[in-house]
């Protein structure tokens, strides 16, 4: 009996599914480049966007590093060493969590609110432009619908 090699088990897309997948891609690739190219115009990248207005939504624009990392998907080292940059740039401070020894807050300062506040109404226009004005309503309820099917995904 012979054994089938792991790219004879593979369910390989098919030409629909590789255009669809492809075409997603492009538009991704597209969009995020566009919007980040517009941040970083103003000064700040797109991580430094997430965090920012994540934190002026929180109660006492605080979050802790875990629950930021868990949003934004990142592993927690990795968004550790991404706010002691941007708390070198004054737009974040941290604080030790009480709650967990180990852990630690960040605190959105005035001057990253202040940031925020300048940039938002920029990147808004970005988004409009590079994705919400593309599309029909129709088409931004379908992208709605459609990503609310991968929110379960593990990052």
């Amino acid at each position: 009996m012979s054994k089938k090699s792991p790219a004879e088990s593979v369910r390989w897309l098919s030409p629909d599914e590789e255009r669809a997948w492809r075409a997603y891609r492009r538009m991704v690739v597209a969009v995020q480049a566009a919007t980040a190219r517009d941040l970083a115009a103003a000064g700040l990248s797109e991580p430094d966007y997430e965090v920012l207005s994540t934190l002026s939504e929180r109660p006492d624009h605080t979050s802790t590093l875990w629950e930021q990392a868990a949003k934004m998907r990142w592993s927690r080292s990795r968004l550790s060493r991404h706010a002691t940059r941007m708390e070198e740039r004054g737009l974040l401070r941290r604080a030790p969590d009480p709650a967990d020894g180990r852990g630690c807050l960040l605190i959105l300062t005035d001057h990253g609110l202040d940031t925020l506040k300048d940039v938002a109404p920029a990147h808004a226009a970005s988004v409009r432009r590079h994705f919400v004005d593309r599309l029909p309503p129709e088409d931004l309820d379908a992208v709605e619908r459609i990503a609310r099917r991968f929110e379960d995904i593990e990052g």
